[in-house]
């Protein structure tokens, strides 16, 4: 079976997030994808198969689970898809938070994923309440993730993530973020830590700009925003609020083609395997 890794949200090999991205004839066991992702040993690997439609559907995991949302295995989805198969001009991938598309422009890709409106709430959870060193001056959150406003970029860079008490948290996932000095060419910058899902600190994140972006759209009173996710391999993300949508500009290059080898074995002896380990 082939087998490509993709390094999104980089114009450049060793940057942004690497994902692995598997086309598929038809689904494989769940045990055998979640195999696969621990064996990768990345964020996420992507699972994605066409329908008689021309859509595709899509499916991420994580080494630990199945994920609901993935914005930047889904680029490198539509990477391979645009420079390995036939597609041309746009895509639409069906996946658990509904349709995200992706479309081809000049010089890179346009994701278009759904906006997911900060909720505000007044405590941090009691799992990660003493990890801070200063107070955060905004906590939020949505579905999948808790955020954190630490005031300024350079706390964001500056923050120490203690990962055992995030860990607590379990597939819930922690973003730090904080705006930008003025001037910058970012407007504001994040990070993401889900070491409950097997992702001790993601390099670059689609999915949590669902939420970010409108975030800043209204603390800064824009609708075009720079973004940099100021993690150890970076990357830089342009983003376009509209009224229920977020469009996420990047690129995608890819770092390997790969043939795997796989076992004919059925779940049962997947699940065996994996308790003898």
């Amino acid at each position: 079976m082939h087998m490509y890794q993709v390094d999104a949200f980089t114009d450049r090999l060793f940057a942004g997030n690497p994902a692995a991205v598997l086309v598929l004839d038809d689904w494989l066991p769940d045990e055998l994808m979640l195999a696969i992702t621990q064996e990768n040993n990345l964020a996420e690997t992507a699972f994605v198969k066409a329908r008689p439609d021309g859509a595709w559907d899509l499916r991420w995991f994580a080494p630990a689970h199945e994920v609901d949302f993935c914005g930047h295995a889904t680029l490198a989805t539509a990477h391979v898809l645009f420079t390995k198969q036939t597609a041309v001009a746009l895509l639409v991938f069906h996946t658990r938070v509904g349709e995200l598309r992706v479309s081809r422009e000049p010089g890179g890709y346009r994701l278009d994923i759904p906006r997911l409106t900060p909720e505000v709430i007044g405590t941090l959870p009691q799992e990660i309440a003493g990890i801070f060193v200063e107070p955060p001056v905004r906590i939020f959150r949505n579905f999948e993730n808790i955020f954190a406003d630490l005031g300024s970029a350079n706390a964001v860079r500056g923050f120490t993530p203690d990962l055992a008490a995030i860990a607590r948290l379990g597939p819930v996932g922690l973003v730090v973020t904080g705006q930008e000095a003025e001037g910058a060419k970012a407007h504001f910058v994040s990070r993401y830590f889900a070491p409950g899902a097997g992702i001790p600190e993601d390099p670059v994140t689609g999915s949590i700009h669902a939420t970010l972006v409108p975030y800043w759209a209204a603390r800064l009173g824009r609708d075009k925003l720079m973004a940099y996710q100021a993690s150890a391999r970076g990357g830089w993300l342009d983003c376009v609020l509209t009224e229920d949508r977020v469009l996420l500009g990047g690129n995608a290059v890819t770092f390997m083609e790969a043939t795997i080898s796989l076992p004919n074995i059925t779940a049962a002896h997947i699940n065996e395997e994996v308790a003898d380990a």
